[in-house]
């Protein structure tokens, strides 16, 4: 059927070219229409339950909210695992789902199960679902900066909050936008409590007054004169003085006590859970843009800057937005890199063509196929939804050079016949004719060997979860692009060269590199032949003594994707208070703004007005980013050398430092539970049993080889001023526990009554004692308590007040309690340092029964991989074999194929070796690509041998073992060119793989280089060893005749 197809596009020109130019075309259009991206979007689909109880304490949110909705949506349809972290005044759920879930279906289904929770909560706090984003979310991120200095903080996050905010959320594609830093307007009430007593006004009445002088209410309609009026009764506070006149009691003679009379008013900050840093400058205020799960992230970051530029006009003199993170220079990096690279690789692959052809026009066939299937493969990828990012583009880069291998052979092939077509005086049939026999006799075999590339790369499909979403990409465009090709090498290939092929065509042996090939080759292949038991011995020790250097080699999920930005989290010291943390982010951000390489530095501590920033106060991260490596210096050739530098420099006491990509970052922390790429969690009953086992691992890993930096989570980091009301006393005075804590609550605590509305803006109104009055143990006894007759009494004469230690966190994972280690190892072998680390604990460490340590972070994906692997390795196999026998039908001949396999390793090993790479899931994509490669190169051969001793056979010239070494010598020696040609054009789109630089490179570089080593050495085998075994093969079968 092949060699009709092949025949009829031959014939038919016309419409091949008519349906070549439709593809060429819509393959342009798709080319401008698919979505560029950095990565794939790794993230898992998770959905977030955002809940507020403003004031209480973590244990006390873990055991009434963020436990009860864990372990409710624990039993919801498709849930992977749900972790929960509660903190002060605030829970966070993260339930993160199984691959390939509508992330709208599961907001649903969450949705749906929070219904059956409601009931379980303390009253009037209410779940909410955090935004239709994932981790990969946080696209942009920007600051204000005053230039003036006319506008403190708190009017710098107004503008922030109530400005910019609403604008920038209004783009199409914009989640959410997170506020970070400043300070929050707030009106604040400092009570006098000796006022209260000389006036016999108890606090709770101040508090009700407060609360009933700000409000609207309407008075439906009235009609006057025909004219329809709605009443209003206008009651709102519009500004401090409003506050001052409430009245909260009369002395007795008719004067009216005011607030002021008793209380002073002022503006003040409202309590925060995060700071932000610009350049170590001092504080400032930032935002976050939260993309869409889902949308163009490139179209959406370019609809912000466009909203940027139209609102700068509107801002205050002296302010600026400055732009402190933007994932779209990342993204044109990364796409400019793959697109450079595969334009190198179409030119060394179209050199290769020409110097070997030693012909133009027939090195232009082979050239025009690879951008016209380049541009085919991007149909599918528009209309799969795959957008041009690293991978996607990688599997079209890594495919370029076999793209083009079955019209090299095919065009080759049309050389060699019409060689001999004119030597015979050109009297058996047209040149056309000539043309299309030569292409119909390779081709079939041709089609096969790239269909065995394409449909040998299909299980990188079955890798799940952060390996799946990232490989599946290449998966696609790989297996696209060779498609296409070889679609192409039967229809357009035939056509073309029917039409460029002209002329005199110069001999074989006239072409100064196939001559030098066939002298070089020729001793080589008679030694083989000769010594050919030796030589399949040699070969077998080869492969043996290859198990040495792969023992050596490490283990790890990925190598670091560079993006230009580095992502800074230490682990500062548990229990810091805000002011403390804000010291440290500004000291350690002037330290990072101090280097020459360094661009811009925006550092916060603790988090954002998000719930996708579930950080801890004492929780830093800053972006650094970096200028572009060409104005680096000199010392620094790479971007670890420079982070390393940063990181001695960093070196503060009581602060752990951990460096990862703001990318990968966002996706390992919702996705693993821990923020650094290697860690582990500990599970158990109690927190301070959890924290003990976490200290021992602590002190244990620190003495590991390869620890840079190792830091256990704090269980017990909170500090609590405990109230414990006295019963039997209250009972005394006729007062109730609320009757007490509400003083708590208000008076030492400070609680919002009530919210002012000042147009489009909205400020908190809080009341408290003053701080003189709460700085102390001794002091806070001497608040006072209204009773229900009118007296006063002491607080400390109602409750017990001491200081004590407590979680300043809860986390948990599946409903149970966790604390997490998190490490920072040298270098990227994952594998060997588990090992290691796995080792030490078990001498060290004791872990008490109904506790669990499990390693997390890529760590935990490599291993989920690696048990995949078991699998998709012997499937890739397995397809490979069934192919290879459908197209030879012979086992023995699939078994000569499948040789080049196992040598192939042996290169791949041996380079990586030597390259210092370790074994990573980029990797293995390299090593399943290259059973295709090898499939294909020895496809190509045997095709040779086979075509060489039949021509010999049906001339009856095969009569003993000396004419089948002839046989062999000829299809072997006289057709070195096409082989090596393939093989050339495979390294050339390889090989500037392995030196390119750019963003996504170290990628590349991994899938390349098991590929490069293994096209090596397997050509060698199949070179030298091929021919020995297909000799020994052909000597049994005429014995047997």
């Amino acid at each position: 059927m092949l060699a009709k197809i092949i025949e009829l596009s031959a014939r038919n020109k016309f419409l091949v070219f008519l349906v070549v130019v439709f593809l060429t075309v819509w393959g342009i259009w798709a080319v401008y229409h698919t979505p560029l991206d950095a990565i794939p979007d790794l993230s898992d689909a998770q959905v977030i339950v955002y809940t507020e109880w403003p004031g209480r304490s973590p244990d006390l949110v873990e055991d009434q909210i963020t436990y009860p909705i864990v372990s409710t949506l624990l039993a919801a349809p498709k849930v992977r695992v749900v972790r929960g972290k509660s903190f002060l005044g605030t829970s966070f759920v993260y339930a993160i789902f199984e691959d390939g879930t509508d992330i709208y279906w599961a907001r649903s289904r969450v949705l749906e199960y929070l219904q059956g929770v409601a009931g379980k909560l303390p009253a009037g706090v209410s779940p909410q679902l955090g935004p239709d984003a994932t981790g990969v979310g946080w696209g942009f991120q920007y600051a204000l900066e005053d230039e003036s200095g006319k506008h403190d903080l708190s009017q710098l996050r107004s503008l922030q909050d109530w400005t910019l905010k609403y604008a920038i959320e209004s783009v199409p594609g914009v989640s959410e936008v997170a506020s970070v830093g400043g300070f929050v307007k707030q009106y604040q009430i400092t009570i006098d409590p000796n006022r209260l007593f000389a006036y016999n006004i108890p606090l709770p009445k101040v508090m009700e007054a407060v609360r009933r002088s700000n409000r609207d209410v309407e008075g439906r309609v009235v009609e006057w004169s025909g004219r329809e009026y709605m009443v209003r009764g206008r009651g709102y506070i519009h500004d401090k003085a409003d506050i001052e006149k409430i009245a909260v009691g009369t002395d007795g003679s008719g004067t009216p006590i005011l607030l002021r009379d008793i209380a002073a008013v002022q503006l003040g900050p409202e309590i925060r859970r995060g700071a932000a840093d610009l350049d170590g400058k001092g504080e400032t205020v930032g935002g976050i843009v939260v993309v869409r799960f889902g949308e163009n992230v490139l179209d959406v970051i370019d609809r912000v800057k466009t909203k940027i530029k139209e609102i700068t006009p509107t801002l205050p003199s002296g302010v600026r937005i400055i732009t402190t993170y933007d994932r779209s220079e990342l993204i044109h990096r990364s796409v400019d890199t793959l697109k450079e690279e595969i334009l190198k690789l179409g030119l060394a692959v179209s050199v290769v063509c020409l110097v070997f052809l030693f012909h133009l026009p027939s090195a232009f066939v082979v050239i025009l196929t690879l951008p016209i299937a380049i541009l085919i493969s991007f149909i599918c990828m528009y209309y799969l939804g795959i957008s041009s990012n690293i991978m996607s583009l990688s599997g079209i880069a890594i495919a370029v050079g076999a793209m083009v291998d079955a019209s090299i052979i095919m065009v080759e092939n049309a050389h060699k016949k019409l060689e001999e077509w004119e030597k015979g005086g050109s009297v058996h049939g047209s040149r056309v004719d000539v043309i299309i026999n030569a292409a119909q006799e390779v081709g079939p075999s041709l089609f096969f060997s790239l269909l065995v590339i394409t449909v040998g790369f299909l299980p990188v499909f079955t890798l799940e979860e952060q390996a799946g979403r990232l490989f599946r990409p290449l998966a696609y465009t790989k297996p696209f692009s060779m498609l296409f090709a070889s679609f192409l090498a039967i229809t357009l290939t035939p056509v073309l060269m029917t039409l460029v092929i002209k002329g005199r065509i110069r001999h074989e042996d006239a072409n100064p590199i196939s001559h030098l090939l066939t002298r070089v080759y020729h001793p080589v292949a008679e030694f083989a032949l000769r010594f050919r038991k030796i030589v399949i011995l040699v070969a077998a020790v080869v492969v043996a003594v290859t198990v040495l250097p792969f023992s050596k080699l490490g283990s790890e999920f990925m190598p670091p994707l560079y993006e230009g930005t580095l992502l800074f989290m230490p682990s500062s010291v548990p229990g810091a208070s805000i002011t403390t943390m804000t010291e440290v982010l500004q000291a350690e951000d002037r330290i990072l703004k101090q280097f020459p390489e360094v661009k811009r530095v925006f550092g916060k501590a603790g988090r954002a007005e998000t719930p996708t920033d579930p950080a801890p106060l004492e929780m830093i991260e800053t972006n650094v980013t970096l200028k572009p490596e060409n104005e680096w210096r000199p010392q620094f050739k790479k971007w670890e050398d420079l982070r390393d530098e940063m990181d001695n420099a960093l070196t503060i006491p009581g602060v752990a430092n951990t460096w990862t990509m703001p990318i990968i970052g966002r996706i390992d922390m919702p996705s693993t539970g821990i923020r650094t790429p290697l860690g582990l969690k500990i599970f158990g009953p109690r927190l301070d049993e959890i924290e003990r086992i976490g200290l021992d691992l602590e002190k244990t890993l620190r003495d590991v080889p390869g620890t840079r930096a190792v830091y256990a989570e704090r269980a017990n980091t909170g500090y609590f001023l405990d109230f414990t009301v006295n019963r039997d006393e209250i009972a005394r005075y006729n007062l109730t526990v609320e009757d007490v804590q509400e003083v708590i609550e208000s008076a030492i605590g400070g609680m919002n009554l009530t919210t002012t509305v000042e147009g489009r803006e909205r400020y908190p109104v809080n009341i408290r004692y003053g701080r003189e009055l709460r700085d102390d143990i001794d002091k806070l006894k001497r608040v006072l308590v209204p009773t229900m007759e009118g007296a006063h009494l002491p607080l400390g004469q109602l409750a017990d007040i001491r200081v004590t230690r407590g979680p300043g966190m809860v986390q948990s994972e599946g409903g149970r309690l966790t604390a997490s280690v998190t490490l920072n190892i040298a270098g990227s072998d994952f594998g060997g340092y588990v090992k290691r680390a796995q080792k030490a604990i078990a001498e060290k460490v004791k872990i008490p029964a109904g506790y669990q340590i499990q390693w997390s972070g890529q760590y935990e994906y490599m291993e989920n991989v690696k048990a995949k692997l078991f699998y998709v390795i012997p499937l890739t196999l397995l397809i490979i074999i069934v192919l290879i026998y459908l197209n030879t039908n012979s086992w023995l001949k699939t078994m000569i194929v499948l040789l080049a396999v196992p040598f192939s390793l042996v290169g791949t090993v041996w380079l990586l070796y030597f390259l210092g790479y370790h074994m990573s899931t980029a990797v293995w994509v390299g090593v399943i690509a290259l059973a295709g490669l090898d499939a294909e190169t020895g496809i190509v051969m045997l095709l040779y041998l086979d075509l060489s001793y039949n021509r010999w056979r049906q001339g009856g010239r095969i009569n003993s073992l000396r004419d089948i070494e002839d046989s062999v010598m000829e299809g072997a020696v006289k057709r070195i060119r096409p082989k090596i040609m393939t093989v050339s054009v495979i390294l050339a789109g390889l090989v500037p793989i392995m030196f390119s630089t750019g963003t996504g490179a170290d990628v590349m570089k991994r899938i390349a280089a098991p590929m490069v080593g293994g096209v090596v050495t397997s050509t060698i085998l199949e070179l030298v060893i091929y021919p020995a075994i297909y000799v020994i093969w052909k000597e049994r079968e005429l014995r047997k005749q």
